[in-house]
């Protein structure tokens, strides 16, 4: 008779509150998909003729080293290519340095609200997650993650700019911060935005951690250069940190696919910055916009912004899929919004207006009824 027992599992799952992807509104109508922060363009040039001749080799396992890519990007960022680990998406990579520095009862250190990964990864590593409250405009309050790094303190993420609410620390006030962390405990500058971040106050990473051996800096392919499908990212940091990156990686897991378009799209530079510059026009028309109808929008530096929404945020998540608008909705704080082509903009735009316009009416009826 089969046994009704089930295989044992880890108790640290249960506090693992999972990953919660995008909602995609039901229907086959259109859809506008500005959740997931991707790029509304295709494939820079010369990546899907690169792709087409890379597919013909499917049966083979990719490049265990990712050599071309890591010898690509060595150059461009003028740094030891033993510095460099490739990875499945910077998420990955982030999951493989909590791997690799917290034991059970660890601590990793982040704000909060910031990357909905974080605590996930670090409660599946056993470690403890130590969230910091960001500022009231919405920012790291680095000086409160200073004071909350204890001897427990293995791992510390600074995502700038910010995940979901697209704000930024400057170049003197991250500095400042990293000399307060002690030398032994790592600090992951988390910059999947950076393309975005065009305030000149951001801090390159990558020049920050040349003198700066806790320092690891994390970017991804997924966001401006729209191979988010593909799943490559890369982290720069100083050797024994990328060597254990590569201890802990999945073994070929980063496709041929991936690698080559990647490369493909390195080369192609000059397009990807153009569709940079298109993005952030859009995104400033959109802060507009939203500034007009009398939205408080946080200054974002990325592809996407903020809706501190509080407890209506489910209601509005559920107004824009209504009218074919997906958005990333965090129940109880906001929505985040990805900044997509003009036409997804406009719904989203139209979404705003008739919300808020259907909240100032509700609320004058109320109080009209209440002095009944």
């Amino acid at each position: 008779m089969p046994s009704t027992t089930s295989p044992r599992m880890r108790p640290a799952l249960d506090a693992v509150p999972g990953y919660t992807p995008a909602r995609v509104p039901d229907g086959t109508a259109p859809v506008h998909r500005l959740a997931a922060n991707e790029s509304p363009y295709p494939p820079l040039p010369g990546v899907l003729e690169r792709l087409a001749v890379t597919a013909q080799d499917a049966n083979r396992y990719p490049d265990f080293g990712c050599r071309e890519l890591t010898a690509e990007l060595a150059a461009r960022l003028d740094v030891p290519a033993a510095h460099i680990a490739v990875g499945t998406g910077s998420v990955a990579l982030a999951q493989q340095l909590i791997q690799i520095t917290a034991d059970p009862g660890d601590e990793v250190l982040f704000a909060w609200r910031s990357f909905e990964a974080y605590p996930v990864m670090t409660r599946l590593a056993g470690a403890v997650p130590v969230q910091v409250p960001l500022t009231a405009d919405e920012r790291h309050d680095l000086r409160a993650m200073a004071r909350a790094v204890t001897e427990r303190t293995r791992l510390v993420i600074v995502c700038n700019p910010n995940n979901p609410t697209g704000t930024v620390v400057g170049r003197a006030e991250l500095e400042a911060f990293l000399d307060q962390v002690p030398a032994d405990v790592l600090v992951v500058l988390d910059e999947a935005y950076v393309e975005f971040a065009d305030d000149p106050d951001h801090p390159d990473g990558v020049e920050l951690y040349r003198d700066r051996p806790n320092v690891c800096v994390l970017r991804t392919f997924s966001k401006a250069h729209g191979l988010a499908g593909l799943r490559v990212g890369y982290a720069v940091a100083h050797e024994p940190v990328a060597a254990a990156l590569r201890t802990a990686a999945v073994p070929f897991g980063v496709s041929q696919l991936a690698q080559d378009a990647a490369v493909a799209s390195l080369r192609a530079e000059s397009a990807m910055r153009e569709r940079v510059a298109a993005l952030t026009a859009e995104r400033a028309r959109v802060v507009r916009e939203l500034a007009a109808q009398g939205w408080t929008v946080a200054p974002t530096r990325a592809n996407f912004v903020w809706l501190r929404l509080g407890d209506r945020t489910a209601e509005f998540a559920d107004a824009c899929a209504a009218a074919g608008v997906s958005v990333m909705a965090f129940p109880g704080d906001g929505a985040r919004v990805s900044i997509g082509d003009a036409a997804a903009n406009d719904a989203f735009l139209r979404c705003t207006s008739r919300f808020r316009t259907g909240g100032a009416a509700a609320q004058e009826q109320a109080s009209r009824q209440a002095g009944e």
